[in-house]
């Protein structure tokens, strides 16, 4: 009995490796690497007229897939559930425009940084908020999920409501529904200057929230991690990062 017993541990214990194979295996058999956002988070990630799913962090994503020898598959999903999706199996890497935190870091992994950001308050060119003290008292648009949503909610005296997307709060702020909304401030700088909105930025300074940008993986993932940190830094080696991000950003945000 003891011998059958110490052959079947053996066996398991031979066999645990597999239990627990690498991600980048499975994916490399599949021959596509399936990269999530929002979708909602334009000029990163939205869909245009054609209804396709396009921006900055979908050509990142692309062409990261790309240079894995990987066919790009772009999936959508509610931010606010993202990384349950991920830990699911629904996707591979989130390629969303998410913040390094070390909240999130406990339950999945990072690659990068590939850029950096920051909160910025958002507000109608008249009003009269003038710095992040002056939200008290008012009502301010974020995004479910985000990391400046959880700093605006340490604010004093700030009511907060929630949405899916950028899209969503620029048009609530114009129908005068919220008087300012916050997020990462690259996007809503460029949307303000390409489509001429009456909106201004009011600078958040010292805010504490991190400010790196990164690819999110399931944890345990050494190969792929590296395999995709390698096609990143290779961009940004040879000018390609750099040409996207003029492309969608207007500058070189990395």
């Amino acid at each position: 009995m003891f011998r059958k017993f110490a052959f079947a541990l053996l066996a398991f214990v031979l066999a645990a490796p597999s239990l627990h194979a690498e991600d980048l295996d499975a994916i490399k058999q599949s021959g596509r690497l399936r990269i999530a956002m929002s979708g909602q988070y334009p000029p990163f990630g939205f869909v245009n007229e054609q209804n396709e799913v396009v921006g900055f962090d979908v050509e990142i994503g692309s062409e990261i897939a790309k240079r894995m020898g990987l066919r790009p598959e772009i999936v959508t999903t509610a931010w606010d559930g993202i990384i349950a999706g991920l830990l699911a199996g629904k996707f591979d890497a989130i390629v969303g425009s998410m913040t390094i935190t070390d909240e999130r870091k406990k339950t999945i992994d990072f690659v990068g940084p590939y850029y950096h950001a920051g909160p910025g308050i958002f507000v109608p060119e008249s009003s009269a908020i003038q710095n992040p003290d002056d939200l008290e008292g008012k009502l301010v648009g974020v995004i479910l999920g985000e990391t400046s949503a959880e700093w605006v909610s340490t604010r004093k005296g700030v009511s907060t409501t929630t949405y899916k997307g950028l899209p969503e709060m620029l048009l609530e702020i114009n129908a005068e529904r919220i008087d300012a909304f916050v997020t990462d401030r690259i996007a809503p700088v460029v949307a303000i200057k390409e489509r001429k909105l009456p909106l201004r930025e009011v600078k958040v300074v010292n805010h504490g929230i991190p400010d790196e940008i990164g690819i999110a993986i399931r944890k345990s993932n050494p190969a792929l991690s590296k395999a995709i940190q390698k096609a990143l830094d290779d961009m940004m080696a040879d000018g390609t990062y750099a040409k996207i991000s003029r492309k969608w950003i207007g500058e070189d945000i990395r």
